[in-house]
């Protein structure tokens, strides 16, 4: 027991309460101030993270976007005038087959490009 004695082990206990915090040691009373809880510090503390593409990568998105659906707009229609008559050049005409097509490749390749332009 004297080895005990003459060791002189501080003991620490700390006890929380809802509004402040006590650490008591066997010579000292600390009184804390309260802390703000963990959930809350961890919601003030979130960065905002940069968007991922600036203004003129949107930009040219939107007119590829645009020219993908001016190429499906040039496609549709092909109604006869007569159901009788059988007009090859309303079904393919320069417009669907060349026109249409190409503009929408000329899109997908501006999409591409916008999303690896830095």
């Amino acid at each position: 027991m004297s080895k005990a004695k003459s060791k002189s082990k501080k003991k620490v206990v700390a006890t929380t309460t809802p509004k402040k915090t006590v650490v008591s040691t066997k010579n000292t009373t600390t009184k804390i101030a309260p802390t703000k809880s963990k959930r809350r510090t961890a919601i003030n503390t979130v960065e905002k993270e940069p968007l991922l593409f600036g203004k003129q990568n949107y930009i040219l998105m939107g007119i590829g976007f645009g020219l993908i659906l001016l190429g499906l707009a040039l496609m549709t229609g092909g109604g006869m005038p007569s159901p009788e008559v059988w007009d090859e050049n309303i079904i393919y005409g320069f417009r669907r087959t060349v026109l249409a097509p190409f503009l929408m490749l000329v899109g997908l390749i501006i999409e591409v490009v916008a999303i690896f332009k830095k």
